[in-house]
């Protein structure tokens, strides 16, 4: 089979934008950069030629993501994994963290294995590729579940999550902790020495409080604003406190329902495209249209953009990642080079897989989307393999 080149469009490279640039990949690999194609002998490549308006960009990840298209991580199967892992790069998403919630120590645990097992013998070449686990909850604030069931919060526990990381393979890559609650700062710590992202969210904790967490190892904020004790002149909580840290990478929701565009735009100026990454945190309901849906055990229902549980709590979001970037780019103003960075950049660097993901680099997955003038996604790659090619409605 022969190595397939993409030319014709804007490649953004870690050195910046190459116009009429081209990309080899091969093997799941990127093989080749370059700008210009008149020296390559073309007959020896498959040749995917775009217009010269498209952008060649990393593919995305999403640290936070529940499900999609009727599938959710805590149903503890195959085919929801599947189901997820396929439809993802529709909106530009290359690989994922499967994101857990509160919810009994059974269906955690049956969640957790599930996801080690997709990993291991499933997830090929042409899905969305699993990175590992996000476990929201169950190590939370009761006074800010937000829309995680209060009567399964537990107060962090090294030893429970130690069973967890055993269960789950050590894939269990980042928890959402709430580190005032009993045992939050040990649990923080052990995590920062077992190389997991701990994560502020779910959390009533003051500013003095968000501060011995961060020293206690704390390096990430669930879903800014939301979730979390808000920014007052004379408490600045943990929203002020994660704008005033630089130690502290933030996830945010840009769909303009869980924080006003202003306030994106208040959080880009403040944190800069360095410490901000585009999340997700969608639900089932994703792909799916108005209705009723679930949400650990909970009934939530979708109309238009807004995802709510009866009594009007947002029940997570039905928003996708191609949508966050034309939405943070509307908001903020910001370069195509800082959506990468908000989009691939900074999660990859997270995760410490910088080396494989995250960029258009020679030797890196071959993890590659192509956009159109419009923002959308016209094709995705993951690991090599077509995923996704748009198809105009006629």
């Amino acid at each position: 089979m022969k190595p397939l080149l993409i030319h014709g469009g804007t490649i953004f490279t870690e050195k910046g934008p190459m116009k009429n640039g081209y990309l080899v990949m091969e093997d799941q690999e990127i093989k080749e950069v370059g700008e210009g194609v008149d020296a390559l002998q073309l007959e020896e490549y498959e040749v995917l030629t775009l217009s010269k308006s498209d952008t060649i960009v990393p593919g995305m990840i999403d640290l936070h993501i529940h499900g999609a298209a009727g599938a959710d991580v805590m149903d503890g199967t195959m085919d929801a994994l599947k189901t997820m892992a396929e439809i993802l790069p529709e909106e530009g998403t290359t690989s994922f963290l499967a994101t857990t919630m509160t919810q009994g120590v059974a269906e955690i645990e049956s969640a957790l294995q599930m996801v080690n097992t997709y990993m291991k013998d499933s997830n090929p070449p042409g899905e969305a590729e699993i990175l590992g686990l996000h476990l929201e909850g169950p190590f939370i604030s009761p006074k800010r579940a937000g829309a995680q069931p209060v009567d399964h919060i537990r107060n962090p526990d090294v030893k429970q999550f130690q069973q967890w990381q055993e269960l789950s393979g050590n894939h269990i890559k980042l928890v959402t902790l709430a580190p005032e609650e009993p045992g939050g700062y040990e649990l923080s710590s052990y995590l920062k020495e077992t190389g997991v992202v701990a994560s502020i969210g779910h959390s009533d904790a003051v500013y003095e409080e968000v501060v011995r967490s961060i020293e206690s190892g704390v390096t990430h904020a669930t879903h800014l604003y939301n979730g979390m004790r808000g920014l007052h002149h004379r408490e600045p909580g943990v929203a002020g406190g994660v704008m005033l840290h630089d130690e502290i990478t933030t996830e945010i929701i840009v769909d303009g329902i869980h924080s006003r565009p202003e306030m994106v735009k208040f959080a880009y100026r403040n944190k800069g495209a360095d410490r901000v990454v585009l999340i997700t945190d969608a639900m089932r309901a994703k792909c799916m249209g108005n209705g009723s849906y679930t949400l650990g055990g909970q009934d939530v229902t979708v109309n238009g953009n807004e995802a709510t549980l009866a009594d009007g709590t947002l029940a997570g979001s039905i928003l996708k990642m191609k949508d966050a970037v034309r939405n943070m780019q509307e908001f903020t103003n910001c370069s195509t080079e800082e959506l990468i960075q908000m989009t691939a950049v900074n999660q990859a660097k997270e995760l410490g897989v910088y080396d494989r993901k995250g960029s258009l680099s020679v030797g890196k997955d071959a993890d590659v989307v192509v956009l159109n003038e419009e923002k959308d996604v016209i094709f995705t790659f993951c690991r090599g393999k077509l995923s996704y090619q748009w198809k105009e409605e006629k």
